[in-house]
C-alpha cells in the first residue's frame, strides 16, 4: 500500500477545491473537511473517518448561487483521488459492502471498483433539507464521484425518519464499503478479474 499522500486540486470560474488523501488515518485529526458548507462537511467528516482514511479538504465555490457547484465538484476530486489510489495499488479486495444503522434510519452501500462507473442511488428523504443543504444535492456528489473514480456503487437509504439520520448513515457506510473495495490485497490489477483485465 501506498503511504503517500495523494495530492489534487481543481479550479474553474465557479469553484477551487483541494485535497490531500491516504489510505490509513492514524486518528480524527487525520481528518479536516472544511468545504464552507457545515452539513456537507459533516458528512465529508463521517465518510472518511468511518472509512479510515486521511482527508483533508479545502474548498470555495460560488454557493451564494447555488451549493450544486461546490458539491459536485469536490465529488469530482475525491472520485479522482480514488482512481489514482486505484492506480498506485495494484490489485485491490475491489467489492465492498457495508449496512450502517443510525438510530431511525439504516442505510446500505455496495461497491465493485472495476472501472465500470454506474451509480445505482435510492434515497428518499422525509425532510428536504438539513439545516440549510438541500439533501437532494448528495445524488450530485455521488454521480460525481462515481464517474470519476469509475466505479459501480449502489447507495440505497433503506428507512428513516429523519434526513439527517438517513443522509449520516448512507455517508458511514460508503465510507467502510471504500474502505473494503479499496483494501490492498497484492498482486496485479489483472488478478482482479476472470478476464484478466478490469
Amino acid at each position: 500500500m501506498n503511504e503517500e499522500p495523494i495530492t489534487l486540486s481543481r479550479t474553474t470560474a465557479e469553484t477551487t477545491v483541494s485535497l490531500s488523501f491516504a489510505q490509513r488515518a492514524k486518528g480524527r485529526e487525520d481528518v479536516l473537511i472544511d468545504t464552507g458548507l457545515p452539513f456537507f462537511d459533516h458528512m465529508l467528516t463521517a465518510m472518511a473517518f468511518h472509512g479510515g482514511f486521511a482527508l483533508s479538504i479545502k474548498a470555495r465555490g460560488d454557493i451564494a448561487v447555488d451549493y450544486h457547484h461546490l458539491v459536485e465538484d469536490t465529488g469530482l476530486v475525491l472520485g479522482d483521488a480514488f482512481h489514482r489510489l486505484l492506480e498506485q495499488n495494484g490489485a485491490v479486495g475491489r467489492f465492498g459492502h457495508a449496512v450502517i444503522p443510525m438510530d431511525d434510519a439504516l442505510a446500505e452501500a455496495v461497491i465493485d471498483a472495476a472501472e465500470r462507473p454506474c451509480l445505482v442511488y435510492q434515497a428518499r428523504f422525509p425532510q428536504e433539507s438539513c439545516g440549510n443543504f438541500p439533501v437532494a444535492l448528495f445524488k450530485e456528489f455521488f454521480s460525481a464521484f462515481v464517474q470519476r473514480s469509475r466505479i459501480n456503487a449502489h447507495l440505497l437509504c433503506r428507512y428513516g425518519d429523519n434526513s439527517h439520520h438517513m443522509a449520516e448513515a448512507l455517508f458511514k457506510a460508503f465510507g467502510k464499503a471504500l474502505s473494503a473495495a479499496y483494501a490492498p490485497r497484492g498482486g496485479n490489477r489483472e488478478d482482479m478479474s476472470t478476464k484478466g483485465a478490469l
